[in-house]
């Protein structure tokens, strides 16, 4: 069993090396003009929020931030019973997060998340009325019109009123921060995109509990960033300070599916006996149960004869993130499909409640031959 002392030894290792010349260049190398703020104005305009748009220009020159965003935006009108105490372009920035916080993964989150905003030490509070119920609030005012706007860069939600200007303690308890990077290359870099897919991922999966899978995405940023896309297959905190977690820091690659955003819905369409190319060169995973849409096999997908525990945790434009509750084994992929994916006599602990075989397909079908319709 890992102690935790040798998985964190693991990981100094691993971040140590990543060497700075394998990172981003650095922001005085180049002068970015296409950047998620630049649209707020616009976008903001269109939707109705025209005080928050007038104040977009400020908030260029306020941050460092240059990452996707999210603004829980009050209406015009909301806005008028704030007073002369109120300062719009402050409210905007207090109102504005970094990353991609759709409705429904705002949902997932632990009551009282902290998310730190783009006004320093200042975070907002998302809290919900029970766990994934319907109605959830911000700093005490409830989203009323959530997802108005979602490219991928820019997420938009509507508050029946605004939250009032933040205290410098609001984030004393439980704090959250945002993860700190360098600035996103010039537009015509292929990985523009790419890049602030993964600053958006690795910030949602620490406030998500995946703490651990954040750093290892940061320390395998290089290999990563030239992608179309990414599957991860995550293990959680908890679950990483476990008796299992030292196999999964040491073959994180193995859970890296290349160029391919497989979400729950691509998964479950994939027949038993799809192969899956890794990271790790040379080494596959194969799907195990097929999904089968509801058919006499038509359980949780499970891969390597593991099943799927939080399919789609999180995902954006170029990455999707699902939850394990273990590492994959190493299997023979040839052994597995000619087995007839006996899944409750592979051995494999905490899968033992499969009782079904699917018998083998004519041909492996891998995911290389399957068109990607998610990317960009």
């Amino acid at each position: 069993m890992a102690t935790p002392l040798q998985l964190l030894l693991t990981l100094a290792f691993l971040l140590i090396s990543a060497t700075a010349s394998t990172l981003p260049p650095s922001p005085s190398s180049y002068q970015d003009q296409t950047q998620p703020l630049l649209l707020f104005g616009p976008v903001l305009s269109s939707l109705g929020f025209r005080n928050f748009a007038a104040a977009a220009p400020s908030l260029s020159n306020s941050t460092a931030w240059r990452g996707p965003v999210t603004v829980f935006a009050p209406s015009d009108s909301s806005l008028l019973t704030c007073g002369p105490s109120c300062s719009i372009p402050l409210l905007l920035q207090e109102h504005t997060v970094p990353g991609l916080f759709s409705l429904r993964y705002l949902r997932t989150l632990p009551f009282a998340t902290k998310i730190e905003t783009l006004a320093p030490d200042r975070c907002l509070t998302v809290t919900s009325s029970a766990p994934n119920a319907s109605k959830v609030f911000v700093g005490g005012v409830e989203v009323t019109h959530p997802d108005l706007f979602d490219d991928g860069l820019i997420v938009v939600h509507g508050l029946q009123g605004f939250v009032s200007h933040l205290s410098p303690f609001s984030c004393n308890i439980e704090r959250t921060t945002s993860l700190s990077f360098p600035l996103p290359p010039p537009p015509q870099d292929a990985s523009f995109v790419m890049r602030l897919m993964l600053k958006d991922a690795m910030l949602r999966l620490r406030l998500s509990g995946y703490s651990i899978v954040a750093v290892a995405l940061r320390v395998k940023y290089p290999y990563l960033v030239d992608l179309k896309s990414v599957t991860v297959f995550a293990l959680n905190d908890a679950a990483i300070f476990s008796d299992v977690g030292h196999e999964y820091v040491t073959s994180f690659r193995f859970h890296i599916v290349p160029n391919r955003l497989l979400m729950a819905s691509d998964l479950e369409r994939l027949p038993a006996g799809t192969v899956l190319p890794t990271l790790n060169l040379g080494q596959e995973l194969v799907v195990t149960t097929g999904g089968g849409g509801g058919g006499p096999f038509g359980g949780p997908v499970r891969i390597n004869y593991v099943r799927i525990e939080r399919p789609d945790l999180m995902f954006n434009l170029k990455m999707v993130v699902h939850g394990l509750s273990m590492p994959f084994p190493h299997v023979n992929v040839t052994a597995a499909i000619g087995s007839g994916y006996h899944a409750a006599g592979c051995g494999v602990a905490g899968n033992a409640d499969v009782g079904y075989s699917v018998a083998p397909p004519s041909r492996i079908e891998r995911t290389d031959e399957i068109e990607d319709h998610h990317g960009l």
